[in-house]
Protein backbone atom coordinates (compact mmCIF):
# COMPACT_ATOMS: atom_id res chain seq x y z
CA UNK A 1 0.00 0.00 0.00
CA UNK A 2 0.99 3.52 -0.62
CA UNK A 3 1.45 6.02 1.50
CA UNK A 4 0.08 9.21 0.94
CA UNK A 5 2.33 11.95 0.40
CA UNK A 6 1.94 15.38 2.66
CA UNK A 7 1.88 18.50 1.16
CA UNK A 8 3.14 21.62 2.49
CA UNK A 9 0.05 23.63 3.71
CA UNK A 10 -0.71 26.73 1.92
CA UNK A 11 -1.49 29.08 4.14
CA UNK A 12 1.76 30.58 4.71
CA UNK A 13 2.74 34.02 7.35
CA UNK A 14 3.12 36.77 5.24
CA UNK A 15 5.39 39.34 6.46
CA UNK A 16 3.82 42.55 7.51
CA UNK A 17 6.32 45.90 8.22
CA UNK A 18 6.12 47.01 12.35
CA UNK A 19 4.87 50.47 11.67
CA UNK A 20 4.93 51.37 15.56
CA UNK A 21 8.76 52.65 15.74
CA UNK A 22 8.41 54.79 12.95
CA UNK A 23 5.74 56.49 13.90
CA UNK A 24 6.95 57.02 17.75
CA UNK A 25 9.62 58.50 15.36
CA UNK A 26 7.81 60.41 13.33
CA UNK A 27 5.96 62.12 16.64
CA UNK A 28 9.32 62.43 18.69
CA UNK A 29 10.23 64.59 15.58
CA UNK A 30 6.88 66.38 15.49
CA UNK A 31 7.33 67.52 19.32
CA UNK A 32 10.73 68.36 18.85
CA UNK A 33 10.44 71.20 15.84
CA UNK A 34 6.99 72.38 17.68
CA UNK A 35 9.39 72.71 20.82
CA UNK A 36 12.05 74.59 18.87
CA UNK A 37 10.22 76.48 16.13
CA UNK A 38 10.10 80.33 16.79
CA UNK A 39 7.11 82.04 16.09
CA UNK A 40 7.40 85.21 15.11
CA UNK A 41 4.74 88.44 15.07
CA UNK A 42 5.87 90.65 12.27
CA UNK A 43 5.22 94.34 12.61
CA UNK A 44 3.25 96.32 10.04
CA UNK A 45 1.02 98.83 9.56
CA UNK A 46 -2.14 98.59 11.47
CA UNK A 47 -4.96 99.72 9.62
CA UNK A 48 -7.70 102.08 10.91
CA UNK A 49 -11.44 100.45 10.01
CA UNK A 50 -13.55 103.76 10.76
CA UNK A 51 -16.29 102.40 13.49
CA UNK A 52 -19.37 102.02 12.31
CA UNK A 53 -21.88 104.33 14.10
CA UNK A 54 -23.99 103.11 17.23
CA UNK A 55 -27.35 103.79 18.34
CA UNK A 56 -30.82 103.33 17.07
CA UNK A 57 -31.31 104.62 13.41
CA UNK A 58 -34.59 107.16 12.88
CA UNK A 59 -37.69 105.41 11.80
CA UNK A 60 -37.58 107.43 8.56
CA UNK A 61 -34.19 106.82 7.94
CA UNK A 62 -34.11 105.39 4.39
CA UNK A 63 -33.03 102.33 3.50
CA UNK A 64 -30.12 102.87 1.46
CA UNK A 65 -28.69 101.48 -1.74
CA UNK A 66 -26.53 103.21 -4.30
CA UNK A 67 -25.23 101.80 -7.21
CA UNK A 68 -21.92 103.33 -9.07
CA UNK A 69 -20.97 103.64 -13.16
CA UNK A 70 -20.03 100.23 -13.30
CA UNK A 71 -23.26 98.84 -11.89
CA UNK A 72 -22.35 97.33 -9.03
CA UNK A 73 -25.05 97.84 -5.65
CA UNK A 74 -23.77 99.04 -2.72
CA UNK A 75 -25.55 98.85 1.05
CA UNK A 76 -24.26 100.91 3.95
CA UNK A 77 -20.89 101.06 2.26
CA UNK A 78 -20.26 97.20 1.41
CA UNK A 79 -21.01 96.00 -2.37
CA UNK A 80 -23.86 93.27 -2.84
CA UNK A 81 -25.34 91.19 -4.88
CA UNK A 82 -28.81 91.58 -6.18
CA UNK A 83 -30.17 88.62 -4.62
CA UNK A 84 -29.77 90.03 -1.04
CA UNK A 85 -31.59 93.16 -1.87
CA UNK A 86 -34.86 91.47 -0.55
CA UNK A 87 -33.21 90.21 2.76
CA UNK A 88 -31.80 93.27 3.69
CA UNK A 89 -35.10 95.60 2.77
CA UNK A 90 -37.12 92.25 4.88
CA UNK A 91 -35.00 92.79 8.11
CA UNK A 92 -34.50 97.23 7.85
CA UNK A 93 -38.53 97.18 7.01
CA UNK A 94 -39.42 95.02 9.69
CA UNK A 95 -37.23 97.39 11.99
CA UNK A 96 -38.49 100.78 10.77
CA UNK A 97 -41.83 100.02 8.87
CA UNK A 98 -41.92 104.10 7.79
CA UNK A 99 -38.15 103.90 6.41
CA UNK A 100 -38.30 104.55 2.55
CA UNK A 101 -36.10 102.41 -0.16
CA UNK A 102 -34.04 105.42 -1.37
CA UNK A 103 -31.82 104.03 -4.79
CA UNK A 104 -29.11 106.33 -5.48
CA UNK A 105 -27.74 105.92 -9.17
CA UNK A 106 -24.70 106.71 -11.35
CA UNK A 107 -26.24 108.43 -14.80
CA UNK A 108 -24.12 106.00 -16.35
CA UNK A 109 -25.70 102.74 -14.60
CA UNK A 110 -27.88 100.63 -16.07
CA UNK A 111 -31.22 101.16 -15.42
CA UNK A 112 -31.44 97.03 -14.91
CA UNK A 113 -29.79 97.83 -11.61
CA UNK A 114 -32.42 100.01 -10.36
CA UNK A 115 -35.22 98.05 -11.98
CA UNK A 116 -34.16 94.73 -10.13
CA UNK A 117 -33.42 96.82 -6.77
CA UNK A 118 -37.14 98.12 -6.82
CA UNK A 119 -38.79 94.92 -7.70
CA UNK A 120 -36.91 93.11 -5.11
CA UNK A 121 -37.95 96.29 -2.47
CA UNK A 122 -41.67 95.27 -3.67
CA UNK A 123 -40.90 91.63 -3.05
CA UNK A 124 -39.83 92.72 0.40
CA UNK A 125 -42.96 93.90 0.92
CA UNK A 126 -42.71 97.75 0.45
CA UNK A 127 -45.12 99.90 -1.28
CA UNK A 128 -43.91 100.64 -4.44
CA UNK A 129 -44.48 104.40 -3.81
CA UNK A 130 -42.02 104.36 -0.78
CA UNK A 131 -39.17 103.41 -3.39
CA UNK A 132 -37.17 106.08 -4.40
CA UNK A 133 -34.70 107.01 -7.34
CA UNK A 134 -32.20 109.74 -7.09
CA UNK A 135 -29.18 109.97 -9.58
CA UNK A 136 -26.03 111.20 -8.80
CA UNK A 137 -24.44 114.19 -11.05
CA UNK A 138 -20.63 113.89 -11.76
Amino acid sequence: MRTPIRTQAKTQAKAQPNMTPMLDIVFIMLIFFIVTASFVRENGIEPNFQKPLSGPKSPTEPIGFSVDAQSRIFHAGRMIDHWSIEAIVKEAHTARPNAPVLVETHKDAAMGRFIRIHDEAVKAGMPAGKVAIVVRPE
